[in-house]
């Protein structure tokens, strides 16, 4: 039953259905290495082999004709050629119209009296087939060739002379035709399968990465609000102490305010144990700061990097989880600088202006090599200037960019990168920052 049904659904259901075949897509491996003249053409190539097959299928029914020329011969020619057209539009049903238009034309031209093939119906019905297979899958080319089989075993029978010599030509022929056409469409549907795979397994990996890079930053800004909350939950343990005979309303005010910022640091502990790796360890020293870019800087230079800092505006705090983002995307951009553009010199501008912090990091392009460095993916395409493509401390995550937009994003600021006109790479920056905000 339910080899039965395979055949239904394969020859019959639906035989009539119109289903015109498309043309190349234009970006294929062969079409998109052509001229652009000629790319405009290419694409109708197989319509073009199909017209060619009608045509020989013409030719061969016209040669073979022992009769003159007359309405006989013109359908004993054009309706193999039609059944080959036909595959265009409607291929099931060009393939059940060469198999059973073959034994009437074989009887009207009497060119072969042992069998319902001639060789105008043997040219169009391999054309048939391969043009069939090759639009649908591998088990009906199957379900076709045994068709075409028993057909030809059933009209030779009926003719009276058994099983023609017609028929095993053209099933030994169609045999290894459909065998090749059936191994490429597996090999077609193979790689199409494994690029539905590695798009799938890029976008998974591109959102691993981005849970990633939510989690570090979760994890540093933890550092930062937990400080918060405790020097909260210390300044509301002593005031009442600073205060003479304090009224029992503000002590309980602020044995309250206390109890809440240490409940808010039991669940901010919490919190870190859902995103805590298991390889995390907690930092032994406060999160940096603005204040402590000149460290940075001294290591990079201690490195080989030679990155100068510039400062504009009027300095002053500013909140916790902007200067740590701000730290950390200068971080990144300059740790990439040096392992992708070994030689060049760095630069960061920071500037304090009015409703937020600019931050600026660009490098020059490589230099002491004989051939410029390239970023990860465009070896080969000439000189490139060198891209932030890590993160700081990492050992080639390639994800740098996307920890720096998080970053960016989380403080709904804006964020630029590209390549500079001298060759190096800038990564620039805006957080805004409230007026409340400001300490």
């Amino acid at each position: 039953m339910g080899v039965l049904a395979g055949l239904r659904r394969d020859l019959f259901d639906d035989a009539f259905a119109y289903r015109p075949l498309a043309p190349l897509a234009g970006g294929g491996p062969v079409v998109r290495r052509l001229p652009a003249r000629i790319r405009r053409y290419a694409v109708w190539t197989p319509h073009a082999v199909v017209a060619g097959g009608a045509l020989l299928a013409l030719l061969i029914g016209a040669s073979t004709h022992s009769g003159a020329f007359g309405p006989v011969t013109l359908v004993f020619a054009a309706v193999p050629a039609a059944t080959v057209l036909m595959t265009l539009v409607r291929p099931v049903l060009a393939f059940w119209a060469s198999l059973v238009s073959a034994p009437f034309l074989a009887a009207l031209g009497s060119v072969w009296g042992d069998g319902p093939w001639t060789p105008a119906t043997v040219a169009a019905h391999l054309a048939v087939l391969t043009a069939v297979a090759a639009r649908t899958r591998p088990r009906a080319a199957f379900w076709m060739w045994m068709l075409t089989g028993v057909h030809g075993l059933f009209a030779g029978t009926v003719l009276g002379v058994g099983y023609p010599e017609g028929s095993t030509v053209l099933m030994f022929v169609s045999a290894f035709v459909l065998l090749v056409v059936a191994l490429a469409q597996v090999r077609r549907d193979a790689e199409r399968e494994v690029a539905a795979q590695q798009s799938v397994t890029a976008v998974e990996r591109d959102r691993r990465t981005l849970l990633e890079e939510r989690t570090t930053i979760a994890r540093e800004l933890h550092d930062v609000v937990a400080h918060h909350m405790s020097v909260v939950a210390i300044q509301a343990e002593a005031a009442p102490y600073r205060v003479q005979d304090p009224p029992p309303e503000l002590a309980q005010a602020f044995a309250t305010i206390r109890e809440n910022a240490v409940a808010a640091l039991t669940e901010l502990r919490r919190v870190l144990g859902v995103v805590r790796a298991e390889d995390y360890e907690a930092p032994d020293a406060p999160q940096p700061t603005l204040a402590d870019l000149g460290g940075l800087l001294g290591n990079l230079r201690a490195a080989g990097l030679d990155v100068g800092l510039t400062t504009t505006g009027a300095v002053r705090q500013l909140p916790p989880g902007v200067e740590l983002s701000a730290y950390r995307i200068t971080q990144e951009a300059l740790s990439n600088a040096l392992r992708h553009a070994p030689g060049a010199s760095a630069k960061v501008e920071v500037a304090y202006v009015l409703g937020g912090l600019g931050v600026r990091i660009f490098n020059g392009p490589a230099r002491g090599l004989r051939k410029p460095a390239h970023p990860v993916g465009s070896a080969g395409r000439g000189p490139r200037p060198a891209e932030p493509l890590e993160p700081a401390g990492a050992t080639g995550s390639g994800h740098g960019l996307t920890g720096m937009r998080e970053r960016v994003s989380m403080l709904n600021g804006e964020m630029a990168t590209g390549p500079t006109e001298d060759g190096g790479y800038e990564v620039a920056v805006f957080l805004p920052v409230a007026k409340d905000e400001t300490a």
